[in-house]
């Protein structure tokens, strides 16, 4: 583990064990919610007996939604917090998630051609290069297998949601492939806002994070064998929000992007 990783694993310990939403396990799912979360656009067909890896993507959320629908489930993700929260989502729901601690750049424990499904939570981000985890992805899923990945919008990484000026939210970074995203010199406190269950703020450092550009990800997908399936932008369901809240800045961009594709190697 190098030293990234040691420290962005040292932020998501406390960003999980402070209850930020992505560490809050789905414990009322049942078989029609779960398609909900992991399928909501009908590719993966059955899914029952399938092998899926949950990849960066702990916290008992997309993992509990695949047992459910019958898939054999594996979690990677750098927390060991995060990845109690899925063993902590099997035992509720009476089912079997394998939880491995480690670096989505790195997987090689993994043998090739094992699994049918690699879903890759909003993480990518946390690493300068995707090219490892391309990689390892195309490695280790079957020919015909599904990748799913999210990520973020990197025309609007780095954008400060709160900054609205009454015409339009700053853009100011420069758009460069693998820049750390800075947030020091965007946000006036660049620490993450964490509001746990009880309605409780805190503030918490946030882990590195850094830019790919679209063509990088696309790019990338396409020299390794990857079809694109279908593509999706998060914006504001809400038409008329207040200027300079979260659902405003979502009408004006979309913040985070998705795509599902699936692995076709050419040899």
């Amino acid at each position: 583990m190098d030293e990234l990783a040691k420290y962005n694993k040292e932020r998501w310990e406390e960003l999980a064990q402070a209850d930020v939403q992505y560490s809050r396990p789905f414990l009322s799912l049942d078989e029609t919610t779960a398609r909900q979360v992991v399928d909501p656009h009908g590719f993966l067909g059955e899914i029952t007996g399938k092998q899926v890896l949950c990849l960066a993507g702990g916290g008992g959320q997309q993992s509990a939604a695949f047992a459910l629908l019958g898939a054999q489930v594996t979690v990677l993700d750098i927390s060991e917090t995060q990845l109690q929260r899925d063993q902590q989502a099997a035992q509720h729901y009476h089912l079997t998630i394998t939880t491995e601690q480690g670096d989505m750049r790195d997987l090689s424990r993994f043998a090739d051609n094992s699994f049918d499904v690699v879903w890759h939570a909003h993480s990518i981000n946390f690493v300068p290069t995707t090219q490892p985890v391309f990689d390892g992805v195309a490695r280790v899923l079957k020919p015909g297998g599904f990748y799913h990945l999210s990520f973020h919008n990197p025309f609007t990484q780095g954008v400060d949601d709160a900054k609205w000026n009454g015409i339009g939210y700053p853009l100011n970074q420069p758009y460069v492939d693998g820049a750390e995203i800075m947030l020091e010199e965007v946000f006036n406190n660049p620490d993450w806002e964490v509001i746990d269950q009880q309605g409780v703020v805190r503030r918490i450092k946030g882990p590195r994070e850094f830019r790919h550009t679209l063509s990088t990800l696309l790019n990338g997908l396409i020299q390794r064998g990857f079809v694109l399936r279908h593509f999706a932008e998060e914006t504001s369901r809400d038409p008329t929000p207040t200027p300079g809240s979260w659902e405003h800045y979502k009408l004006v961009v979309a913040p985070y992007l998705s795509l599902w594709a699936t692995y076709q190697p050419t040899e």
